[in-house]
């Protein structure tokens, strides 16, 4: 919960040092993991035992976050990425897969986990039987798969990565000027936010189901 927490202050310092900058901001946002063989693993399931509502704390309100963010957002996923971690990717707007190492995988289907709204930005941002393969099937996608799956938007070996995302957030940091991306993203991914607005910091009942597995 804390990390998640930790990132939406990170994000909303970055929205406020770009918005003072100027009456027109530009600017785009670059996500990345600082390990060589795991983006990161998901959320933490022996939290969620001692704390029941710390995904409603945490993750929804960062994915929330992410949807209504003001600047473009790129996630570099450069290593195995699993569970929660894949709604967090799919929560920015471009990502770039290490091609030549790393899982992309949502086990849920496996786990016996399940939370409302979960299957919202799979069906906003992944065609049918893409989404299918994913939470139904728990189908681990290497870079390449997830590339041809429109998973990712593009594929590079990691020593490349960063570079390619800073060449992507020049290309895109001025879309943000004209006030209007956040809105028009939300046109686009509009159920997907609401669904994760209904569940954040919601105490009064849970939200989701425990697992019955771990990985």
């Amino acid at each position: 919960m804390k990390l998640c927490q930790d990132l939406i202050s990170t994000y909303r310092r970055i929205e406020q040092e770009l918005s003072a900058e100027t009456l027109e901001p530009e600017g785009a946002v670059i996500l990345r993991g600082r390990n060589a063989k795991f983006f990161t693993t998901g959320l933490d399931l022996d939290e969620r035992g001692v704390n029941p509502f710390s995904s409603t704390d945490g993750f929804y309100p960062l994915l929330r976050t992410l949807l209504d963010f003001p600047f473009p957002t790129i996630c570099l996923i450069t290593g195995h990425t699993f569970g929660g971690a894949c709604l967090l990717t799919l929560a920015h707007d471009y990502r770039i897969m290490n091609s030549e190492r790393g899982f992309w995988s949502m086990p849920p289907v496996n786990l016996g986990l399940h939370f409302d709204g979960m299957g919202s930005l799979l069906r906003a941002k992944l065609r049918p039987q893409v989404s299918r393969a994913v939470l139904l099937e728990a189908h681990k996608f290497t870079g390449k798969e997830a590339f041809e799956a429109g998973i990712v938007d593009e594929i590079a070996p990691p020593e490349e990565m960063l570079d390619r995302a800073i060449a992507l957030a020049e290309k895109v940091k001025g879309k943000a000027k004209m006030g209007v991306f956040a809105l028009l993203r939300l046109e686009l991914y509009g159920e997907a936010l609401r669904e994760f607005q209904k569940i954040s910091h919601i105490h009064s009942h849970e939200v989701s189901r425990q697992p019955k597995a771990k990985i």
